[in-house]
């Protein structure tokens, strides 16, 4: 059998599946079940962490900068670096957080919640391209939960920083499920949504952005390789280009081309997973759902096998392949389903499908109770937090009782919070840096590092020397706190050294921070 024969009778087996509705009757118990996983998974996490898991400070000054400017766009972010970032972020997420600033939300409350009440709602177009995909309501239901509820994809979106990341994995899931359709069945309203939604996909990551691309390029291949197709796949491509087109405009207007270029360089690149893939550096969420691929590609399926390979390769961060890797699960599942026959008595029960839901909602469960168990321990490798009451006093005293010009070295991650809560200039991190090129972003990513580790105050300001900084204060944490994300520990080697410097005084001090002011400033 040649491959246009199997692309053949693959879209025909599509098109024989469509619904009549993106949702009917049929779908609302399924439904729920998709969207009980990511509720479990969100008031685990509200429960367990009072304050938002890693940072989204960059993000909250970007907005309150948006406000500040009236909603016009800023040119800089100031805080970041003595110059501060260019403002050429993709804006749409940044806008939906400057609007709930401006209808009085606290920054740290929508980093906190907002993020969570997307990924509930991700949900609904997981369940919708795992039931159209695999062909199954169950198999939907399974997809929706499996991504909820993997941690790896977890703490990405549920986070702080979902104020964002969120935000683009939910125009991504729309925009894939309705690329899908667009080369699976006929019809206007694929092509009108997969363009909004790619469009609002570009405005809010370019990662995600990329990963819909990628996928729309291999549904053309396997379902749909005609010159129709072609043309229904370029109308989502150049009408997402169109909605996203006057932010690119003003970026470009703005800051120039290398600006984006400058930034590709970073977190990674394009084709960072394939270099991790050669390394051997393979994450157990893409070591699992790979053996389902290669069961569907035995199986001569080779959609969802090609589209994860694509995705494994091309992003370092696995929340990509895992998506996808999802769908090959629930895929191999019920295929295996219908050929072993220890599960053909299962299959005929009448009860089969309450059999299904009632493992849904024992995976829920489970689910939650692993990733509580996970959140609660002393160092959580999931959601651990940047801020604690102690930072946001400190972070507070520095707005108030320093010159708003004062200049900062802060270190550990409570670092990305502080030029929103305290509105002073930090003078070494690596957050925005990539949009003035990987040069300059893993110099600052190598200093902050450094940095945070320091156990002297001789250390501190080489550190700071060396991207050219000398700071009016610096930040130190006591106890226990975080690296990116890892755990560190200041056993107050660091205190007493700049206790026993001439170059610096005690500023001000609570149980988990102490800040010292230099006296030359």
């Amino acid at each position: 059998m040649n491959g246009a024969t199997l692309r053949s009778r693959l879209a025909d087996s599509v098109r024989r599946a469509r619904p009549t509705l993106p949702l009917d009757g049929r779908d609302r118990p399924w439904l729920a079940l998709a969207v009980l996983p990511g509720c479990v998974a969100v008031a685990v996490y509200l429960v367990t962490n009072p304050y938002p898991a890693y940072g989204a400070g960059l993000y909250a000054r970007a907005a309150a900068e948006i406000l500040a400017n009236g909603y016009h766009p800023p040119v800089r972010v100031p805080g970041y670096t003595a110059e501060g970032v260019p403002f050429a972020y993709p804006p749409l997420g940044l806008y939906l957080l400057a609007t709930l600033f401006d209808l009085g939300g606290d920054p740290i409350a929508v980093s906190r919640v907002f993020p969570g009440v997307v990924v509930v709602v991700a949900g609904v177009p997981a369940y919708l391209l795992g039931r159209d995909v695999v062909g199954s309501r169950p198999a939907g239901a399974a997809v929706a939960a499996m991504v909820a509820l993997n941690p790896q994809v977890l703490e990405w979106h549920v986070s702080a920083g979902g104020v964002v990341r969120a935000v683009a994995f939910l125009s991504a899931l729309i925009a894939v499920y309705a690329g899908y359709h667009v080369f699976a069945h006929d019809g206007r309203r694929p092509v009108l949504v997969g363009a909004f939604a790619f469009g609002s996909t570009v405005l809010t990551h370019p990662s995600y952005a990329l990963f819909v691309v990628v996928s729309c390029l291999l549904f053309w291949e396997v379902l749909d390789r005609s010159g129709r197709g072609l043309l229904r796949g370029a109308a989502v491509g150049i009408g997402g280009t169109a909605v996203a087109a006057p932010w690119l405009g003003w970026v470009l207007d703005t800051h120039g081309p290398g600006v984006l270029a400058a930034a590709a360089g970073t977190h990674g690149g394009i084709g960072g997973g394939g270099l991790e893939l050669l390394a051997g550096e393979l994450s157990p969420y893409v070591l699992v759902p790979a053996g389902a691929a290669a069961y569907l590609l035995l199986g001569r399926r080779y959609l969802i096998p090609a589209w994860f390979v694509a995705a494994a390769a091309l992003f370092a961060q696995p929340r990509f392949a895992y998506t996808v890797g999802a769908l090959a699960l629930a895929a191999a599942a019920s295929d295996l389903e219908g050929r072993l026959p220890v599960l053909d008595g299962a299959r005929r029960c009448p009860d089969r499908r309450a059999l299904v839901a009632g493992l849904l909602i024992a995976g829920s469960v489970a689910g939650g109770a692993y990733l509580a168990h996970e959140a609660t321990l002393v160092a959580d490798p999931t959601t651990p937090e940047f801020l604690d009451d102690d930072a946001v006093a400190a972070m507070e005293w520095a707005a108030s009782g320093t010159p708003e010009e004062a200049t900062f070295v802060v270190l550990g991650d409570a670092a990305e919070w502080f030029p929103a809560l305290a509105e002073r200039t930090i003078l070494v991190g690596p957050w925005g840096v990539e949009w003035r090129g990987p040069g300059a972003y893993d110099a600052q990513f190598r200093a902050f590092e450094t940095v945070s580790a320091c156990r002297s105050a001789g250390c501190v300001e080489a550190t700071a020397a060396a991207v050219g900084g000398t700071p009016d204060y610096v930040y130190v944490p006591k106890g226990r706190y975080t690296v990116r994300g890892e755990g560190a520990v200041q056993f107050g080697a660091l205190e007493r050294s700049f206790g026993l410097s001439e170059r610096w005084e005690h500023a001000f001090e609570n149980e988990g921070v102490v800040i010292y002011r230099s006296v030359d400033r």
